[in-house]
């Protein structure tokens, strides 16, 4: 590798994506080359974003789209409203994005973009202000055949239809193949909202039955409470497993014998997070993923495991339903203790995979039920499922370093048949 001054997303989060990446070559089928190419993003874009404030002054908003590789496709990723939003931040979840289209063999590349704001602090008109004036400082950046942005943090469907009428309010005519995770109104997919979390259980099942456990016997721990955690905590629950302990932003919440999520998910309504949940005892997120389980679900926010808490984990099974959540570090350690690692880059990807369905159907008019996007999307999961075992066992690597070399010799087989303009 070719040594460089530091450059503007060399963050921690970046080197963590091109210190996975770097774990991975040696075990894939990419010359030097294209393992160069593969380590910057293609396009890298920030914007100062002005809004008008409820108040009547000026704010501007620091925002960025990064696109890491065209070569199969469109890029596609989410756009993230957060304090924390930078460009490295982008740049390390576009390539984890790159490596998750192509290990589910979708006909994408990896982006993410994000606004820096606190979007809690921001009224909805703000929001909406906000949401139009970047997707127009966006254009020529993104489009169906460019990239194609979904929700993330803090952006829902309704942060998708601002996106979509802007940009087809600017081209004269309706694009609902701009963007995915829209109202179905707009051409959203049913099944889209719970495809991420449902899809983390769809992994979790397949590898139970490799290791021959009953999911109905598994005592589970799942951080975050949201779209995907959520999600995940009622599929395991109904598939027998006990959810024993889940998390928001409040803290976390606890019960021996298994939590009432219904109970949960009404108090969250009537009172916008967990905290004072009489359902069980409170935790904090720290001590929540050090509680004894035998699956663990991370589906918060990155960085969670490291090297202090990793040796304290008392679970059998680690699944990520987030982003980037196990650091290096605690990669390595659980690896020695023989604790599984589920990765990110396979069991998470079932948002991005009903979002290419999402974008198909746009793009034909044609739209599916909630079973045949249900029943693709399992289909999906398991052959990448089965492909990133066979492989684990074949050379003797770790799941993740499987996940991401069967990601790599997609792309880079494309890439070695494209060549390098000019």
């Amino acid at each position: 590798m070719v040594e460089h001054a530091q450059l503007e997303w060399d963050t921690p989060l970046f080197r963590t994506a091109l210190t996975q990446f770097e774990q991975a070559i040696p075990y894939a089928e990419v010359n030097e080359s294209i393992a160069e190419r593969l380590r910057y993003p293609e396009r890298a874009v920030m914007i100062g974003v002005p809004i008008r404030r409820d108040e009547g002054h000026v704010q501007v908003f620091p925002a960025y789209r990064v696109q890491h590789s065209s070569v199969l496709g469109p890029t596609k990723g989410g756009i993230r409203y957060d304090p924390h939003v930078s460009l490295g931040e982008c740049a390390a979840l576009a390539v984890w994005m790159t490596w998750k289209c192509a290990l589910l063999r979708l006909p994408y590349g990896g982006a993410k973009g994000g606004v820096r704001c606190n979007p809690r602090e921001l009224s909805q008109a703000e929001l909406q202000r906000l949401t139009r004036r970047y997707t127009s400082e966006l254009m020529g950046v993104i489009g169906p055949q460019v990239d194609i942005p979904a929700p993330d943090m803090a952006t829902n469907e309704q942060t998708m239809a601002w996106m979509m009428d802007t940009y087809s309010m600017q081209v004269g005519y309706a694009v609902p193949e701009i963007v995915t995770g829209k109202p179905i109104a707009l051409g959203g997919s049913l099944f889209r909202h719970e495809a991420t979390g449902a899809g983390v259980v769809m992994v979790i099942e397949r590898v139970c039955e490799r290791l021959g456990w009953n999911l109905s016997d598994q005592r589970c721990v799942v951080q975050g409470f949201g779209n995907v955690g959520g999600i995940a905590a009622q599929e395991l629950v109904a598939k027998g497993a006990t959810v024993l302990a889940v998390s928001d932003i409040s803290g976390g919440v606890y019960s021996e014998g298994g939590l009432d999520l219904a109970a949960a998910s009404a108090w969250i309504a009537d009172h916008g997070a967990l905290e004072g949940f009489p359902g069980g005892q409170h935790v904090s997120n720290e001590d929540l993923l050090e509680l004894p389980c035998d699956v663990l679900v991370l589906a918060a926010l990155e960085d969670q495991l490291t090297a202090e808490n990793a040796p304290r984990l008392d679970t059998k099974l680690v699944a990520e339903g987030a982003n980037g959540p196990t650091s290096i570090e605690a990669d390595a350690i659980l690896a020695e203790r023989g604790i599984l690692v589920l990765p990110d880059v396979l069991t998470n990807a079932g948002g991005v995979t009903v979002s290419y369905f999402e974008w198909v159907q746009d793009l034909g008019r044609l739209f599916w039920t909630r079973d045949e996007i249900r029943a693709r999307l399992a289909d999906k999961l398991g052959d990448a499922f089965d492909r990133v075992w066979n492989l684990s066992e074949s050379k003797g690597i770790s799941l993740r370093q499987a996940a991401l070399v069967s990601g790599i010799n997609e792309v880079a087989a494309a890439l070695k048949a494209r060549g390098i303009y000019p």
